[in-house]
């Protein structure tokens, strides 16, 4: 599928054009930004507007079609197992950040995708956020609800 780049010390550097990730992919652009656009991957956006790609997004990308393709999962499926994710747990949220968080209320998609207003998420862009930035695959993910269920 894709190699991974030994000179990348960092991961979640943002390295990869669109059209070479998609190429790395074998995927095409439309369906890379229809996963961003389904809230599936945060893309770093320049002030240009034009976006790149880390080692970790291509990681997720994989895991989103491997789940797609191979266990015949929806996007709406891949949201809604996303959204198993505890984030408040690995965030350590206190009850009161718990009780105004969507994230921790709703079970429709990934933290990520909702706005955090008034709570311990509130400014931290999810591109950097641990939760999103750590659980690039399939498997880590697996682990991650595991162990907090």
């Amino acid at each position: 599928m894709f190699e991974i780049r030994k000179d990348i010390t960092d991961a979640n550097t943002p390295v990869y054009t669109i059209s070479t990730a998609a190429h790395l992919l074998g995927i095409s652009i439309p369906t890379l930004r229809m996963y961003e656009k389904e809230g599936l991957i945060i893309p770093y956006k320049k002030e240009s507007n034009q976006r790149r790609y880390s080692q970790n997004d291509l990681y997720r990308v994989k895991c989103i079609r491997e789940t797609i393709n191979g266990t015949k999962i929806s996007i709406q499926g891949i949201k809604h197992l996303l959204s198993l994710i505890p984030c408040w747990k690995i965030k350590n949220c206190s009850t009161d950040e718990r009780a105004v968080c969507e994230a921790f209320i709703s079970h429709d998609k990934p933290c990520w995708m909702y706005p955090h207003k008034n709570n311990l998420c509130s400014g931290i862009p999810c591109i950097s956020c641990e939760v999103y930035t750590k659980l690039s695959d399939c498997k880590k993910v697996k682990e991650t609800i595991k162990i907090y269920l």
